[in-house]
């Protein structure tokens, strides 16, 4: 899987034997999970939000609509 870099929110994970910043979209979903265990329902509200505005920002870079047609 290739890293992508795309919402800005890194954490520390541990690939190939050593400490990595990794972006959370280039998280496994094991590791999403495991970095969102026990957090906060606001830490957890603000990562939606983050995560929210980048997927806005993707779509109008690129006029990307999901479902029906573009006008």
């Amino acid at each position: 899987m290739m890293d992508r870099d795309l919402d800005g929110v890194y954490f520390c994970v541990e690939r190939n034997g050593e400490c990595e910043s990794v972006c959370f979209s280039d998280l496994t979903e094991e590791q999403m999970r495991d970095v969102t265990g026990g957090r906060t329902n606001e830490w957890l509200r603000e990562l939606c939000v983050i995560l929210g505005k980048t997927i806005r920002e993707i779509g109008d870079e690129f006029g990307i609509v999901s479902g029906g047609e573009e006008s």
